[in-house]
């Protein structure tokens, strides 16, 4: 019998995988913003770690984290409510170690310990690293940020603080299911969410009663369940309960102080349709016990601290994950032949890229600057940045990233949509939760609409930072008008909240664009955005200025 011969050609007129790349030095953006907004002392860790979330092995991880799927098991060692374990695949623990050893979990806090000041731009620096763990996978960021936002909460309660914090601060990654006493290092996790309320946590249902006389760090007993509680294999969780004097915020360790595991009983681990290496559970607390961290009554103050943290992280995780996305897309149309020509070098792909590419960095440039905000302790400006902005810029980065990661798929054709072929199938299934998470669309804008009615002062201080942009940029003093007429009328402010959160992150981009960006680029932005209905799709508007040139500062050849 004739031998068949193989008639599949291989990589014929294919781009090379977009690995081994430094997700620090291919990024002009990112490493103007890292230096302008406070970081340049932090450059060579941040083009190290950029060679490390880039190269081809811990991109590789990402991929295998994402289909060797947590499983909820029971640990045999443990009897009865309490030994539910996750177990995960063991490149999920890979890339937690990475991300924990460069401090993505921590470093904004090392001076609680060491009683000196942290360097000026240290939120900015773990930004831009953590900007490029979510671009090498997203997933294992949800427990990395969780912990280094909940030390802002417990920061209300000292002594249990003094108690947690040298293991919060370690970055050995230790994922082992025992008492804090016998690990390394420990991780957070959080519980707000239940089935009646969802957003509304004044609504749970969960009970605490106090074991110990009731107050601040003392212990409670806790009955009650969790629709959705984030990170389920971490060593504490910060949870919301209704103790006697209203609803609480309690830790809740994952081991009892004597050695034995907490009354803590995962039900499921969630299905999701992205986010799929990082596990999300299901609980029932069966007179499990935590510590009263703050006052009875004040759990959504006490806790508001390390939302707002989390926020900012859903911000610079989705404009790293457009950055990606962007990246792999130009990379693939520098390589890919159409009708005679590079994909690049069609004009209509051109187009599509370069003002994808302007997005992108418009995305880079509100994340890095709200970074900003948070170094600014002191600053009454900065203050006022920072309250009003972390809604708006999470609401505009998060929510504009679906579309742009579709785009990207798209550039690719076929195989974009393929998930053992290109990444932006997964990023693609990824992208949709951090405007989810955190506070949904509608919930960030209610709380921009918070700080108008109840701000107005750091409003202004604001909106005098957009007043200040080079040459008083017409757009700028146009939208700045817009902007005051639809706040002096109150009987519609909440109908209008989209629209007065999206004119505020207009005003930001527009005044980061002017002030620091390329004339031409800055051009081309302003005048794509003038040209553009608020759904205008990429590509659809005409751009000032060269698209070659704009995707040149997007990812150089």
């Amino acid at each position: 019998m004739d031998q068949v011969t193989p008639q599949t050609p291989k990589n014929l007129n294919q781009s090379p995988p977009f690995a081994d790349i430094n997700l620090y030095e291919t990024d002009l953006v990112l490493q103007g913003c890292a230096v302008r907004e406070g970081a340049a002392h932090a450059e060579d860790e941040l083009r190290a770690f950029g060679a490390i979330t880039g190269s081809a092995e811990n991109l590789a991880r990402g991929a295998r984290a994402n289909t060797r799927l947590p499983v909820l098991e029971r640990d045999t060692a443990h009897e009865g409510i309490g030994n539910g374990i996750v177990v995960y695949d063991p490149s999920y623990h890979e890339l937690m170690a990475i991300s924990m050893k460069a401090g993505l979990h921590c470093s904004t806090w090392q001076q609680l310990v060491s009683g000196v000041a942290p360097k000026p731009g240290a939120h900015v620096a773990r930004a831009a690293a953590f900007f490029m763990a979510a671009q090498m996978e997203a997933g294992h960021c949800c427990p990395v940020t969780m912990t280094h936002a909940g030390v802002a909460v417990l920061q209300r309660q000292p002594e249990i603080l003094d108690a947690w914090l040298p293991k919060i601060l370690a970055r050995k990654y230790d994922p082992a299911f025992a008492p804090v006493a016998d690990k390394s290092a420990v991780t957070l996790g959080m519980g707000m969410t239940e089935m009646q309320g969802g957003t509304d946590v004044r609504a749970n249902l969960t009970r605490a009663e106090p074991l110990e006389g009731g107050g601040p760090g003392t212990l409670y007993s806790i009955s009650g369940h969790k629709y959705f509680m984030s990170a389920p294999m971490s060593d504490a969780f910060l949870v919301l309960a209704q103790a006697p004097g209203g609803l609480s915020c309690f830790l809740m360790p994952r081991f009892l102080p004597d050695g034995t595991p907490n009354a803590i009983d995962f039900v499921t681990l969630k299905d999701k349709l992205g986010n799929r290496s990082n596990a999300s559970s299901e609980v029932e607390f069966h007179d499990a016990q935590g510590w009263l961290i703050g006052r009875e009554g004040r759990g959504v103050r006490t806790i508001v601290g390390m939302v707002t943290l989390t926020r900012l992280d859903c911000a610079v995780s989705s404009a790293g994950l457009m950055r990606f996305a962007l990246a792999d897309a130009i990379h693939h149309c520098r390589h890919r032949a159409v009708f005679g020509k590079k994909l690049v070098e069609q004009p209509m792909m051109a187009r599509v890229l370069a003002h994808m590419a302007l997005h992108s960095e418009a995305a880079t440039m509100l994340a890095m600057r709200l970074a900003r905000s948070y170094d600014g302790v002191q600053d009454e400006k900065e203050a006022a940045f920072r309250r009003l902005m972390t809604p708006v810029i999470k609401y505009w980065v998060c929510k504009t990233a679906p579309n742009f990661a579709y785009e990207a798929m798209e550039c690719l054709g076929g195989i974009g949509y393929v998930e053992d072929a290109s990444p932006l199938a997964r990023l693609y299934r990824e992208v949709p939760v951090n405007a989810i998470w955190e506070g949904s669309g509608n919930v960030m804008c209610l709380d921009v609409l918070r700080v108008l009615k109840r701000l107005p002062e750091s409003v202004e201080l604001v909106l005098g930072e957009f007043a200040d942009a080079p040459g008083g940029e017409r757009r700028v003093r146009a939208q700045l008008g817009q902007f005051k007429d639809l706040v002096s009328r109150p009987e519609t402010l909440e109908g209008n909240g989209r629209v007065l959160a999206g004119l505020l992150a207009d005003l930001a981009i527009a005044t980061l664009m002017v002030t620091n960006a390329p004339a031409n680029v800055a051009d081309a932005y302003l005048s794509a955005r003038d040209a553009a209905a608020d759904d205008a799709l990429f590509g659809s508007v005409e751009l000032t200025g060269d698209p070659a040139g704009i995707l040149e500062r997007a990812l150089p050849e």
